[in-house]
This record gives structure tokens, C-alpha cells and sequence, in this order.
């Protein structure tokens, strides 16, 4: 079985959680290089602009927000394709059907969608990240639930259901959330969570997961910190553990991610 992991940032990767778990799986697999799609015709650049980089020789490069494809295999030597890229701001179906052809040139046949949103969720507490998938098989194999979400979307979702009902390709997406009040990059705690669930997915053993996780308890550390500082902040935060504790974590489910989900959308239709 030959499967496809992809993550993209901008509105579906809050803390850029999904789309660094997919660079940390890259750099820990030493996954190859192989090709990317030129974003001419899908970024604004106003939006997403080009990095100016200078390399260790004291020279300069651009480095444009393209959608990046390395190859690797897992533990068993079944082909693993890592996707990463920017969310396009134009032509979604076009760009859709060109990732998903590249998809097909390595024979995929599951794909992982990865996604990070802004919930309602205490930062002291596990991050549960939710499996979806419209395949019911996928659903049996790995404990996930039928998505019910209506309302805008992001390109992964798109990827995600494009692949499986044009094309046939085992699809499901992985969700975590993050804390609204912490959503700056880097989110550690997410993206650790990510990868953990990643690998217990595709057997993924001894990733060089321990750096990671200090700084996901250093992250922790600093939220506390500034929290101590600021009792209102304490106090909001408080509450959120309290309704996460009575509820037996209700984040972990299906439904209530789907609602945290509805209410970030609010939240950005407000703004």
C-alpha cells in the first residue's frame, strides 16, 4: 500500500501544528525530494510572499510558498509521499487535480489529510486528535468518525474528499486542536500530538520525537507562566479545565470537535 500524508498552511493549520508535523516527519524519515508545484497560478503573493533566506555562505535566495512532495517508506517499506504546501488562493479545483495526479504517479491509494483549528480547549490538558473519513472501512481500521461538519472549508478537506469519491483513494483527515488563546506558531503540544497519532497509524517507530516533546512541555511552562500573571486569564483558563474534566474530555469526540470547529468559524465571521 503506497500512501500520501499532506498539510497545508493558512486557515486549516492553526499554530502551524499540521503542517510542522509534516517538515518534523520529513527531516526524522529522511524522505527525498521529489518535485513541487510552481505557485504562479495559485498564491497571491500580497497574502503568502516570497522569503528572502541567506544560506550559511552569506548568500541570499528567494524561496517561494510552493507545495513540496518528498518520498520515503515506512517501517514495513510500503511508499510513504509527504505533501506539504500553502493553502492556494486561486484555481482550488485545478490545483486539486494536480496534486491529486502526482498522487497517482506514485500508485497512492490512502491518503491522510492533516489539520490543525482554534478550539476551546485547555492548554494544560492532552490534545486528542479526532480521525474523520467517509470511508467506512478506514472508520473500522482506525476508530474514526463519519464527518458531519457543514459549512465553509478548507483545501484539505477538498484534497480530501476529491481524492476519495473522483478518484477511488482511501481518504481520511486527522484534527487537532489547538487553545484560541494560545494560537501563535509554533504549537509543539499539537504538533507532537500529530505525529504521535501519525505513527500509530502507519507504524512509524523511534521518530527522534524527545526535543519535541521538551519544548512542548517548555510551551506548556510559558502559557502557565503568563497565565499566573494575569487573573482573568487564569481564571477563563480555570474553567476550561473544569468543563474539560467533568466531561470526560469531550474534545476527543467527533461531534464536539465539530463544534469547536463551527464555533472558530463564527469566531472568524466576526472579525
Amino acid at each position: 500500500m503506497s500512501t500520501a500524508i499532506a498539510a497545508f498552511a493558512g486557515w486549516n493549520d492553526a499554530g502551524s501544528a499540521a503542517s510542522d508535523a509534516i517538515t518534523f516527519l520529513a527531516h526524522s524519515l529522511g524522505a527525498e525530494d521529489a518535485g513541487s508545484i510552481s505557485p504562479e497560478d495559485y498564491c497571491d503573493f500580497q497574502v503568502n510572499r516570497p522569503l528572502v533566506r541567506v544560506d550559511a555562505d552569506g548568500r541570499r535566495h528567494l524561496r517561494w510558498p510552493s507545495t513540496d512532495f518528498w518520498t520515503t517508506e515506512t517501517p514495513g517499506g510500503e511508499p510513504l509521499i509527504l505533501v506539504c504546501g500553502v493553502e492556494p488562493s486561486f484555481h482550488w479545483q485545478t490545483f486539486t487535480a494536480e496534486v491529486i495526479e502526482r498522487l497517482r504517479q506514485w500508485e497512492v491509494d490512502q491518503l491522510i489529510v492533516v489539520g490543525a483549528l482554534l478550539a476551546d480547549v485547555p492548554h494544560s490538558r492532552s490534545i486528542p486528535v479526532q480521525i474523520t473519513s467517509e470511508s467506512e472501512s478506514l472508520r473500522r481500521q482506525f476508530g474514526g468518525d463519519q464527518p458531519s461538519y457543514e459549512g465553509p472549508t478548507g483545501i484539505v478537506s477538498v484534497l480530501e474528499q476529491t481524492a476519495f469519491e473522483d478518484h477511488g483513494i482511501e481518504s481520511m483527515a486527522l484534527w487537532a486542536p489547538v487553545p484560541h488563546y494560545v494560537a501563535n506558531p509554533p504549537s509543539p503540544k499539537a504538533e507532537l500530538a500529530i505525529i504521535g497519532k501519525l505513527a500509530e497509524i502507519l507504524g512509524l517507530d523511534d521518530l527522534p520525537t524527545a526535543e519535541l516533546a521538551d519544548e512542548a512541555r517548555a510551551w506548556t511552562e510559558g502559557v502557565n507562566s503568563l497565565a499566573a500573571s494575569d487573573p482573568e486569564i487564569a481564571g477563563y483558563i480555570a474553567s476550561l479545565e473544569a468543563a474539560n474534566d467533568a466531561l470526560d474530555s469531550p474534545a476527543a469526540s467527533g461531534e464536539a470537535l465539530a463544534k469547536e470547529f463551527e464555533r472558530y468559524l463564527r469566531r472568524r465571521g466576526n472579525q
